[in-house]
This record gives structure tokens, C-alpha cells and sequence, in this order.
């Protein structure tokens, strides 16, 4: 007799198709440079200084002798911080954001050196991307674990009271196990049958 597969775990052949993962890999890689490209415009826009290409894709402009060099590398770095926002809200998984960090900063390594025709030899830029990669994998973890470790909250109603205590509009509340207060009929605490409750006046007979 052959042996049933078992089933495979639900959603688990939607989140590793590869269709899914290069598209995520696109759309990362492109929030990746288009955040950049804006902060390195914005702040070169401040700074007076000319708007080229080569602050974005040539590892040349990174340099630890110029201020020009520090500057990117610090908007790199607050680059990576925003990433990690697209990393949670596109990825969500911890297990996860360490391989798609590292495909990112990769394929930037790979971006970089065909623009620049050469493999990055700045000591600089390697350590920036050592810093990026660390900063994006260590606040996306813990924005996904965060997110996945939330309490799951179920709509419903509110739970009852069980003290008896008298409603807004006057009338009684029930406890929660069948029994009402004043006049009616109920059933015991053990559903062995039912009884009728009445009211007593001050003297202590039923009424």
C-alpha cells in the first residue's frame, strides 16, 4: 500500500515560490535606491554641491579622507534604517530578513562595480556595508519578531459580569451560569431541574 503524503503546511508553497521571492527581491532593491537617491538629492541640494550619478553608484565617492565621503556614508547608514521598514512590511518573516539583507547589499556590491568598472578597493566602503547589512538585519529582526510575537485579538462580545450587580436602565444582569436575580424562573448551578425564584418583602415572606 503507498504511503499518503503528507499534506504540505498551509501557505508554505505561497511564501517560498520563487515567483514570490524575486519579486520581493526586485521591489526591496528598488525602495533601496530610490530611498537613497532622494536623501542623497535632498541633501546635496542643501549642501549646494552638483547632482551626479556617481554618489549613488560609484564606490569612488566613498571615502573616509573627505567630507563629502562621510556625508554619503552616513546617509547610506540612515538608508539602511528605512529599509528595514520595507523589510517588515514586505517580508514580515525573522527568519527571513538576514538573506534578503544580504541579496540587497549583493546586488549593490554587483550594481557598483559594473558602473564603476572595477571591484570596490576602499576599505571604507566595504565597512559601510558591513554597518548597513548589521544595522537593517538587526532592526528588521526585531520589527518582524515584534510583529509576530502581537497577541492575536478575536472580535466578539464583551464578557459578562458575574456580580449581579444592577444594570444602567434598572433591571438585573445575569451572572453567567443561568441564574437571574428578583422574580423568574431559572435552573440550578447543576441543571438538575428548574425553580421559580420570588420576591420577599421586609418581614421575610414570600410575596
Amino acid at each position: 500500500m503507498a504511503r499518503r503524503r503528507r499534506p504540505p503546511r498551509p501557505g508554505a508553497l505561497a511564501d517560498l515560490s520563487p515567483t514570490r521571492i524575486l519579486s520581493q527581491i526586485v521591489v526591496l532593491q528598488v525602495a533601496y535606491y530610490a530611498c537613497a537617491a532622494i536623501l542623497i538629492v535632498f541633501t546635496a541640494l542643501v549642501a549646494g554641491k552638483e547632482i551626479n550619478t556617481d554618489l549613488l553608484l560609484s564606490w569612488r565617492s566613498l571615502r573616509g579622507d573627505t567630507t563629502i565621503g562621510w556625508t554619503l556614508g552616513l546617509i547610506w547608514l540612515l538608508n539602511s534604517l528605512t529599509c528595514a521598514v520595507f523589510i517588515l512590511l514586505l517580508i514580515a518573516r525573522s527568519k527571513l530578513v538576514l538573506d534578503f539583507a544580504l541579496t540587497m547589499h549583493f546586488i549593490h556590491l554587483i550594481v557598483t562595480s559594473l558602473y564603476s568598472h572595477a571591484i570596490p578597493t576602499n576599505l571604507f566602503w566595504w565597512a559601510l556595508q558591513v554597518c548597513s547589512a548589521s544595522i537593517m538585519t538587526s532592526l528588521g529582526v526585531w520589527a518582524c519578531q515584534w510583529r509576530e510575537l502581537r497577541p492575536i485579538q478575536f472580535g466578539g462580545n464583551k464578557p459578562k459580569t458575574t456580580t449581579g450587580r444592577p444594570a444602567a436602565n434598572g433591571s438585573a444582569e445575569d451572572d453567567g451560569v443561568g441564574q437571574s436575580r428578583g422574580r423568574g424562573r431559572g435552573r440550578g448551578r447543576d441543571g438538575a431541574g428548574e425553580y421559580e425564584m420570588v420576591g420577599m418583602n421586609e418581614a421575610g415572606e414570600a410575596v
